[in-house]
């Protein structure tokens, strides 16, 4: 995977999460994912097309993801409930679409899709023969880890 279609999404969940969540964020070891299966509580994941083409996931534990969502809405969320899981989703949204912007400006012009939520450890997703780049971002409401599996798109 080229550090090229890595690093705007590293830089964009930096930015994104400082801003929006007003905590320093620190990235942590890189590693490369060699199983399909999520490891976390909650997964927003976000396809992307065009002159790159693969998928972005971003992991929480569930603990984490009420904490990030209370404080992207600016009230307690006790339960992860529908209006969390909506917060979470624009979350991912959000950092893929400023990354997406990054990489146009590279040279790669892509699309994203509406970001979908998966609930649940183990859950199979396979990016076929993409490896997957896990990037863990740690703030002071818990960790996030940021998934890159993309490659240049073979048209």
């Amino acid at each position: 995977m080229r550090a090229e279609f890595i690093n705007p999404f590293v830089k964009a969940a930096y930015e994104v999460l400082k801003a929006e969540l007003k905590t320093p964020v620190e990235r942590g070891q890189l590693s490369l994912q060699e199983s399909d299966y999520t490891s976390q509580d909650v997964t927003i994941m976000v396809a992307v097309t065009g002159r790159v083409e693969g998928i972005t996931m971003y992991g929480l534990s569930e603990v984490t993801a009420k904490k990030i969502a209370s404080a992207m809405m600016g009230q307690p969320v006790p339960v992860f409930d529908k209006l969390a899981e909506s917060a979470i989703a624009e979350l991912g949204n959000i950092i893929t679409g400023h990354a997406s912007g990054e990489l146009e400006k590279a040279g790669y012009p892509c699309t994203i899709s509406p970001p979908t939520v998966i609930i649940g450890r183990g859950v199979i997703i396979s990016t076929v023969h993409i490896k997957r780049l896990i990037i863990p971002l740690k703030t002071q409401l818990g960790e996030l880890e940021v998934s890159v599996a993309l490659q240049a798109s073979p048209r």
